[in-house]
């Protein structure tokens, strides 16, 4: 086997900038990639975590993702999630690449939630609240700034530590970022929850009317983000692909447990381009799927080919 070109964050970056991951993943929506289904997520227990196999196949390529969930590795100063994927070629399922997966994870689920934000949202949607201090927080905001002209930007973290560290950084890129908490839902446009919390971060009952809600925080049925109030007061529950969504998305499950959210009404992200604007509140629930990672892997693979 020839020597595989090994596509690592910085390269990942610049091949698919923010608005190129958007647009591959609205490319394969658009030809069934989320409703044609794919093998479900797979998952092996460790004894420090977790394994997480991510398989997906297109006519262009197949890929899998490989990602090891370490609870336990922020004490030791290293992410609690890294990946690897492997692209192959479709027709002779050759290797063709190896990408950092864990880059790959950021890319694509921020650009995810903006293709639902960019139909949820108001147009004039301005001030964002982020929930989480961690690679996806960052992400989510630079990915929303791409749908969204953002006046502000609020991070709320219960690390202080981390959460001045994020504020930072952003102000250092240029985005108008300060520190929140999670009273400032009452006032914020478009909110978005990436945290490993297992219990809801904030209040329902403070959400804006017209409030877009973002959470991608969990793809296990016992942990959530959102209360059942949330979801109770959406106009509109978004998720990536139903049949996933009903076996993964914690937030989902317990609404629905609760009797406050019917899974006959969820919509799905392929659907939404085509409905019209919804009324109050609209949630968007990703849990992440390979179909993302294998959009997001090709575009990057072609636009490495096309630099020769």
């Amino acid at each position: 086997m020839v020597d595989l070109p090994f596509l690592d964050a910085g390269t990942l970056a610049s091949l698919v900038p923010w608005t190129a991951a958007i647009s591959a993943l609205e490319s394969a929506l658009a030809a069934g990639a989320a409703t044609s289904g794919g093998p479900p997520r797979i998952s092996v227990a460790e004894a420090h975590g977790e394994l997480l196999v991510m398989p997906a196949a297109s006519t262009a390529g197949v890929g899998v993702k490989v990602t090891s969930v370490a609870p336990g590795n922020p004490e030791r100063g290293l992410p609690r999630i890294q990946a690897v994927y492997v692209l192959f070629d479709a027709g002779t399922l050759t290797p063709r690449a190896l990408l950092d997966g864990t880059a790959l994870t950021t890319l694509r689920t921020p650009s995810q939630s903006a293709l639902a934000v960019r139909a949820l949202a108001r147009a004039d949607a301005a001030e964002l609240l982020v929930f989480g201090c961690g690679p996806q927080a960052w992400g989510h905001v630079h990915a929303i700034s791409r749908v969204r002209r953002l006046r502000t930007v609020r991070i709320v973290g219960r690390d202080p530590g981390r959460q001045a560290g994020l504020v930072d950084r952003l102000q250092a890129e240029g985005i108008p970022a300060t520190a929140g908490a999670a009273a400032d839902v009452a006032t914020a446009d478009i909110v978005v929850c990436a945290t490993t919390a297992r219990q809801p971060v904030f209040d329902g009952r403070l959400l804006a009317e017209q409030a877009c809600v973002v959470a991608v925080g969990s793809h296990e049925p016992s942990a959530r983000e959102l209360d059942d109030l949330t979801f109770a007061r959406a106009g509109r529950v978004v998720v990536e692909e139903r049949s996933t969504a009903l076996r993964e998305a914690g937030d989902v499950l317990q609404a629905i447990a609760a009797g406050v959210l019917d899974a006959d009404d969820l919509v799905e992200l392929a659907a939404l381009a085509q409905l019209p604007p919804s009324s109050g509140i609209g949630v968007f629930k990703g849990v992440g799927m390979g179909w993302q990672d294998l959009a997001v892997a090709e575009a990057a693979y072609s636009a490495w080919l096309a630099r020769g």
